[in-house]
C-alpha cells in the first residue's frame, strides 16, 4: 500500500479519463480504474493500479470494483466519475435505444458510482467525488438534445450531494469541459450532429487537451479538504458559447 490515497476513475480507458489517470499516478497516487475496455486500460501500465472492466450501469460491479481496489489501496480518497458517451443528434431523429443508453450511462453510471463511496466518505468524514459534465450542462445546443439532459441533470445531482455532504467535510466537485480533444467524434453516428460539433471545434482553433482538463481535476483535489472548487468551466479560450 502506498503512501497516498486510493483515487478511481471511470471511463479511464480513453480521453479524459485516461488523461486524468496519468496526472494522478504521476502524483504518486494508486488507482483503480473502471472501464469496459479493461485491455486499454493495462496498456496505460501505470503502477499501484488496479484495472476493472466495468459498465458504469451495473451498480454490483462498480461496488465489487470499488471492494478489490480497497482491498490492495484502502479506501477511495476521490472519486472522478468521468465515464460518459455523447452521440449526438435531434431528439426526434435519434433512436431512442441509443438516448437510453446516453442517460444510463450519463446519469445512472454517476449515480451507481457516487452511492458507492458516500456513506464510507460520509463515516470518515473526509472525501472528494469529482463529477465530469459538460458546459453542455449549463447551456443547451443544436443536436446536443437528449446528452444536454444527462449534463444538466449532473449538475443537479451534485447540487444535491453537495448540500448533503458539506455537513461532513466531503468535497463534491463538477468539472465542465467545452470543447475536447477526445474520440467523441467517432461515436456520433449521426452526420449532421458531428458537422456540427466539428465546425464548432473549427471556429475556436481546436478544443483543449485532455491533459489540461486532467490537471484542472488534480489541482482541484489537491487543494486543502476544507477548500472547495465548487464547479469549474474549461474551455478553449476562444469559445465564447
Amino acid at each position: 500500500m502506498t503512501g497516498k490515497p486510493l483515487v478511481m476513475i471511470t471511463g479511464a480507458s480513453a480521453g479524459i479519463g485516461k488523461a486524468t489517470a496519468q496526472a494522478f499516478s504521476k502524483a504518486g497516487h494508486p488507482l483503480l480504474l473502471l472501464a469496459r475496455r479493461v485491455e486499454l486500460l493495462r496498456d496505460l501500465d501505470l503502477p499501484d493500479a488496479v484495472c476493472v472492466a466495468v459498465d458504469v450501469r451495473d451498480r454490483t460491479a462498480v461496488e465489487a470494483a470499488i471492494a478489490e481496489g480497497e482491498a490492495a489501496h484502502g479506501p477511495v480518497d476521490c472519486q472522478v466519475n468521468n465515464a460518459g458517451i455523447a452521440p449526438l443528434a435531434k431528439l426526434e431523429d435519434q433512436d431512442p435505444a441509443e438516448w437510453r443508453e446516453v442517460i444510463d450511462i450519463n446519469c445512472v453510471g454517476v449515480l451507481n458510482g457516487m452511492h458507492a463511496v458516500m456513506p464510507a466518505m460520509k463515516a470518515r468524514r473526509r472525501g472528494t467525488i469529482v463529477n465530469i459534465s459538460s458546459i453542455a450542462g449549463r447551456k443547451s445546443y443544436p443536436y446536443h438534445d437528449v446528452y444536454c439532459g444527462t449534463k444538466f441533470f449532473v449538475h443537479a445531482i451534485s447540487e444535491g450531494a453537495r448540500r448533503n455532504m458539506a455537513p461532513y467535510d466531503v468535497r463534491v466537485i463538477v468539472v465542465s469541459p467545452g470543447l475536447t480533444e477526445t474520440d467523441i467524434p467517432g461515436t456520433m453516428l449521426n452526420e449532421e450532429a458531428r458537422a456540427f460539433w466539428l465546425s464548432g471545434k473549427e471556429k475556436v482553433g481546436g478544443g483543449i487537451a485532455a491533459e489540461d482538463v486532467a490537471n484542472t481535476i488534480l489541482f482541484a483535489y489537491q487543494m486543502p479538504q476544507n477548500v472547495l472548487l465548487q464547479e469549474l468551466t474549461i474551455t478553449p479560450t476562444r469559445q465564447d458559447y
